[in-house]
């Protein structure tokens, strides 16, 4: 499955917001990737979210990716997966999921990023960047040379992840990030529209020229 046109600007659903809401203003706003991540919603939200989800993102020629459930995304047709480090290891996930669904891989180091690409997955989330309030205890952000040289070793995409807002997504993406995944500069922002509108025309202005 092919990416959409970079720099790609993934949405990651907040967990105390209505998810289908924040995907269709996000999606109007230009995002070109919605995750659904919910770690304590039943199977059944779950199902029901995503085959709400789902038409919105054709309609916008964007992707739907599922946090976590490979079994939610096989059974809503999801376009892919998003693993973590302790979940099912991207190798086993392509057996499960055949080759076309896109598989992406939480990643921190340059030896994790490189070890995701060689079992097959489609692209990395790499960070945090700087520091984020979205995880318990974060380990120190890895800032963005860290990234320039991941992002250099790659074949590839690399999405940054952690921290990233208005005023820094630019200079991720002038440092070879792909593109962006946020939560609250646009789940938690009062209009997530125009917010992603923002953030597009931000990372367009770090590619380079």
């Amino acid at each position: 499955m092919i990416f959409p046109s970079r720099p790609i600007l993934c949405v990651i659903t907040d967990e105390e917001l209505p998810p289908v809401t924040i995907a269709e203003q996000a999606l109007i706003g230009g995002a070109t990737m919605i995750q659904l991540r919910n770690k304590t919603a039943s199977g059944r939200d779950l199902c029901r979210w995503s085959e709400a989800i789902l038409p919105l993102t054709r309609q916008h020629n964007a992707l739907f990716i599922i946090n976590d459930r490979l079994d939610i995304a096989l059974a809503t047709g999801a376009d892919g997966v998003h693993l973590g480090q302790d979940d099912l290891p991207a190798a086993e996930a392509r057996r499960l999921l055949g080759p076309d669904r896109i598989i992406g891989v939480s990643t921190g180091t340059e030896q994790e990023a490189i070890q995701a690409e060689t079992d097959g997955a489609d692209y990395v989330g790499f960070g945090h960047i700087f520091p984020t309030g979205s995880k318990e205890k974060p380990l120190p952000p890895v800032g963005t040379l860290a990234l320039q040289a991941t992002a250099s070793l790659l074949f590839i995409p690399l999405i940054a992840i952690g921290g990233i807002q208005l005023e820094n997504a630019g200079r991720v993406i002038s440092s070879g990030a792909s593109g962006i995944a946020v939560i609250s500069a646009v789940s938690r922002h009062s209009n997530p529209r125009l917010a992603a509108e923002a953030l597009v025309r931000e990372m367009k202005g770090g590619m380079p020229k």
